[in-house]
């Protein structure tokens, strides 16, 4: 008989994932129903390896949200308009032009047509993020598919507005950042040299700032390309050292103690926790494994394995507001409001309120810190310019005063 992979939680909310023999889906579905199981997901062991090898192979895909958004509206509007699920599944596959898209809906599609859940139809798909594929789980379970899909739609616009105010506010000063640099690489390896082969038949002694500038002009001229390659493999090493799991957890906790900036990244990730969180609530999906899903759906390792304790916590009794206050990240305001949430019965709405208190207040920070860093680069360029102009023309100076 074939083996199959079970996800569901028992009669005490624990969440176990274990192998199962059975003639069918549908069978071991209906046999945990019966002993009163919670079922999260049963997928085929053979599907399991073969999605293995894919990812080991090319890799995980990046989700392009936008699309992805553009297609969940377009998925709710057919499903509102009274046309059955399967049908617009087959709307859907034919005129999406994402690539990266077109594939994994026509095998959910296929997977449908076959019996299989929708929500375990996009499990299968490695491609759709975890926080979608429990909504549309919790939709199925109560009814309400498109209720519930309303609600991630409008999470991922918000999600998606929030990210875009940051990169725009962090456009202006890596343009500055950038040409400041193109300006001082200009300077220094090709104004410098210039000067320096003027300076060469002058047999006056040139001042120490002329000399220092002069040395570091002509070396860097010599050694821009080697630089320059040198700077573009650290940067590859960079970035493939930042991929295990274990550098990834010490960037998170270098940025956790780097001040100002420390402080708006663990607000940011707050938000955007507390915002998936919400949305599962709303859902109907229980505390722990909206916990789960929400802890996999932040981009910092460390802040996940955090969340793993304060799940924990949770699955053994202890109130979301003190399992979180363990972790020691989340900032006390925080833990104050999820704690009235929890004492009113009105947690989802709260951690709606928390995620757009810190959505704005990082948004207001990062103005205030941007709009300090455009007048610190203003100021150290306009001293390294001063400092390079008088450097090169002291001698001319000097030369101009032995004349007279």
């Amino acid at each position: 008989m074939p083996e199959f992979l079970l996800k569901y939680a028992d009669d005490r909310g624990q969440i176990r994932q274990e192998t199962a023999e059975g003639a069918s889906e549908r069978e071991i579905r209906e046999r945990l129903s019966q002993q009163g199981y919670l079922i999260y997901s049963i997928r085929p062991q053979s599907a399991l390896h073969s999605v293995g090898r894919a990812m080991g192979g090319a890799g995980k895909r990046k989700l392009d949200m936008e699309k992805f958004l553009i297609m969940n509206q377009q998925f709710v509007t057919l499903i509102r308009a009274g046309l059955p699920i399967l049908k617009s599944l087959d709307l859907l596959a034919e005129r999406l032009t994402d690539k990266h898209l077109q594939g994994p809906i026509r095998q959910v599609r296929d997977d449908v047509k076959t019996g299989t859940l929708l929500s375990e139809a996009f499990a299968r798909q490695p491609v759709f993020p975890a926080i979608y594929v429990t909504s549309v789980m919790a939709g199925e379970r109560a009814g309400s598919l498109v209720e519930v899909m309303d609600r991630y739609v409008a999470y991922q616009k918000l999600s998606l507005a929030a990210r875009k105010k940051l990169l725009l506010s962090l456009m202006y000063p890596s343009v500055l950042i950038f040409l400041v640099i193109c300006l001082v690489v200009f300077l220094v390896t090709y104004v410098v040299p210039s000067f320096a082969v003027l300076y060469t038949g002058i047999s006056a002694t040139l001042p120490a700032p002329t000399r220092i500038l002069i040395a570091i002009g002509t070396t860097a001229r010599n050694y821009v390309l080697l630089g320059f390659l040198s700077l573009v493999g650290c940067v590859f090493l960079f970035r493939a050292w930042a991929r295990s799991d274990a550098a990834q957890v010490r960037l998170d906790r270098i940025k956790l103690k780097t001040p100002i900036l420390g402080e708006i990244w663990v607000k940011f990730q707050v938000a955007q926790f507390s915002r998936v969180l919400s949305t599962l609530l709303v859902g109907g999906i229980p505390l722990v494994h909206a916990l789960e899903t929400a802890g996999d759906s932040t981009s910092s390792k460390l802040l996940r394995k955090m969340l793993e304790r304060a799940r924990q916590l949770v699955r053994e009794g202890q109130p979301l507001a003190s399992s979180l206050s363990a972790t020691g990240v989340f900032p006390g305001l925080a833990i104050d409001m999820v704690e009235v949430g929890e004492s009113t019965g009105a947690l989802a709405q709260m951690l709606n309120s928390v995620a757009e208190f810190y959505e704005d207040d990082v948004q207001n920070r990062m103005t205030a810190v941007l709009g300090m860093i455009e007048p610190v680069i203003m100021i150290f360029m306009g001293i390294f310019v001063a400092f390079v102009l008088i450097a090169l023309y002291l001698p001319i100076f000097s030369l101009a005063d032995t004349l007279r």
